[in-house]
C-alpha cells in the first residue's frame, strides 16, 4: 500500500523561482531562502518519495472567475509550466501520477468532498516556485506530483477546518492506494502578508512563529479559527496557510519535525519546515474495509448490460476526441469541421481510430471508445443527425423499429436554430 512518509510546509511567491533562476544563490539578500530549502531538499534526497502531493492555489492564472472551483484535483499524467505574463519557465513539464490521483478523487468524494477534477491545465508558480529548490529539475523531475488546488482567493472559502478534514481524508485515501508508493504531503502559501488595500505590506513575525508552533503541536487549535482571525493576524493573503492545515491533517497526530527556516525580505514571509510522520502502518484489514466503502456506489455496475459509467478513467482517456466534438460548439470550428473534415482532425491531433469513429459516425463504438453522449448529440447537431438516429443505432436498431418502442413519434436534437436540419425543412 502508498505509505505517507512526512509532510512540507512552504512559501510559493513567485520571487522564489525568479531568484533560482537567476541564479541568486549568493546574492546576501536571497542566501536566507536558500539555506532554508537546503534541509528540505536534502530530506527528498534521501528518503526519495514517488510522488509530492501538491496542496496549492493558483493565482489566476489557470482557473478564472468564470468557473473557480473551491478544491480541484488534477488527475493528469503531465502538467505544463503555465505562462504568467513574461513566458514559461524553462523548467521541464511536472510528472503527474494519474492513477493515484483517480483512487483518491474517486475517495473523496465519497467521503462527501464535492471536488472538482481537471487535466490537459498548466500550473502556476503556487507549485513550481517553491519546487525548484526542493527538487532538482534537470534533466528532468526524479518523481511525481499530485496536485490538489484550493480556493484561497475568492469568497466564500473552504474554512480552516474544512481544509483540515480534507488533510485527514487525503491521508486515508492515499494509504489505501494498492500500489507501493512513498508519498509526501506538501502544503505551500504565505506566511503573512498582505498585497492589496491600505494595509498593502503587514506583515506579523510575532504571528507567523506562533503559526509554526501551532502547526507542529496543535494543529487542531489552528483547524477552529476563522478565516478572519488569520487574516487579521497573517494578513488577507496571509490566510492562505490553510493549505498548510491540509498538509497537517494527513500526517499523524505526533510528528517529529526535522527542520524549521522563517524569513522575511520583503512583502511576503517565508518559511519551511519538514516532519516525518510517526504512524504505525495501517491495518490490512482496516484498508479492505475503506476500499470497500470507497467503492460501494458502482459496485455491480458491470452487470447492467449496455451500461458504460464515464468515469476519471473514460475522461482522460477519451479527452482529446470529447475535446474535439466539444468545440464544435464554436461557429469556427464547426464551419471548419463541415468545409474540411481531415484538416480539422489533424489540427485537433486525432488518432485514426478516433478519425474514422467520427468519419462512419460510429455512435456505439465512440461510446465504447469513452465519448460521453453530450458530445455525440453535439456532432449530431453539426450534421444534422437527430438524438432518436443516435439511439437507434447505439441499440443496433434502424430509426423505425427504435420509435416502435416510444409513446410519441418526433426527433429532436440540441435547442438552437434547427432551420437546417432533415426533420425541419419539410416543414
Amino acid at each position: 500500500m502508498a505509505q505517507i512518509l512526512g509532510g512540507i510546509g512552504t512559501s510559493h511567491v513567485p520571487t522564489i523561482g525568479l531568484a533560482f533562476d537567476k541564479g541568486k544563490q549568493q546574492d546576501p539578500d536571497w542566501q536566507p531562502l536558500f539555506k532554508g530549502y537546503e534541509v528540505v531538499a536534502q530530506w527528498l534526497a534521501e528518503k526519495k518519495p514517488d510522488v509530492l502531493f501538491f496542496c496549492f492555489n493558483d493565482h489566476a492564472t489557470t482557473f478564472f472567475f468564470d468557473h473557480y472551483p473551491t478544491f480541484a484535483l488534477g488527475v493528469s499524467d503531465e502538467y505544463r509550466i503555465a505562462d504568467e505574463g513574461t513566458g514559461p519557465r524553462r523548467i521541464p513539464p511536472l510528472k503527474g501520477h494519474a492513477a493515484l490521483a483517480r483512487h483518491v478523487a474517486r475517495a473523496l468524494v465519497d467521503d462527501e468532498f464535492d471536488l472538482s477534477v481537471f487535466q490537459d491545465l498548466p500550473l502556476d508558480h503556487g507549485v513550481h516556485s517553491p519546487l525548484t529548490l526542493m527538487w532538482p529539475s534537470q534533466p528532468d523531475w526524479p518523481g511525481r506530483v499530485v496536485p490538489l488546488f484550493v480556493n484561497v482567493l475568492q469568497e466564500p472559502q473552504p474554512k480552516p477546518s474544512r481544509c483540515y478534514k480534507l488533510g485527514q481524508a487525503l491521508r486515508r485515501a492515499v494509504e489505501s492506494y494498492p500500489e507501493n508508493l512513498k508519498v509526501a504531503m506538501v502544503g505551500t502559501g504565505g506566511l503573512s502578508h498582505q498585497m492589496i488595500g491600505e494595509r498593502a505590506g503587514f506583515n506579523n513575525e510575532k504571528w507567523d512563529l506562533e503559526f509554526l508552533d501551532l502547526i507542529d503541536r496543535d494543529p487542531e487549535r489552528l483547524a477552529k479559527m476563522s478565516l478572519e482571525d488569520f487574516m487579521r493576524l497573517g494578513g488577507n493573503e496571509g490566510a492562505e496557510v490553510v493549505m498548510w492545515l491540509i498538509m497537517r491533517g494527513a500526517l499523524s497526530a505526533n510528528v517529529r519535525k526535522l527542520h524549521q527556516s522563517y524569513y522575511l525580505p520583503s512583502m511576503t514571509a517565508l518559511a519551511t519546515l519538514v516532519y516525518e510522520n510517526e504512524a504505525a502502518e495501517p491495518r490490512t484489514e482496516a484498508t479492505e474495509e475503506y476500499l470497500d466503502h470507497v467503492h460501494r456506489q458502482l459496485a455491480g455496475i458491470e452487470k447492467l448490460e449496455g451500461t458504460y459509467p464515464f468515469t476519471i478513467e473514460t475522461s482522460v482517456r477519451a479527452y482529446r476526441l470529447n475535446k474535439f466534438l466539444h468545440d464544435l460548439v464554436e461557429p469556427a470550428r464547426r464551419q471548419r469541421f463541415l468545409s474540411d473534415p481531415e484538416a480539422a482532425f489533424g489540427e485537433a491531433g486525432l488518432s485514426e481510430e478516433e478519425r474514422d469513429m467520427v468519419r462512419r459516425r460510429d455512435w456505439r463504438a465512440m461510446i465504447h471508445y469513452g465519448v460521453i453522449f453530450f458530445m455525440l448529440e453535439k456532432l449530431g447537431a453539426v450534421v444534422g443527425v437527430s438524438n432518436l438516429h443516435i439511439y437507434a443505432a447505439m441499440r443496433g436498431q434502424s430509426l423505425e423499429d427504435f420509435q416502435k418502442t416510444r409513446n410519441a413519434q418526433v426527433l429532436y436534437s440540441v435547442a438552437g436554430d434547427q432551420s437546417h436540419v432533415p426533420w425541419e425543412q419539410g416543414k
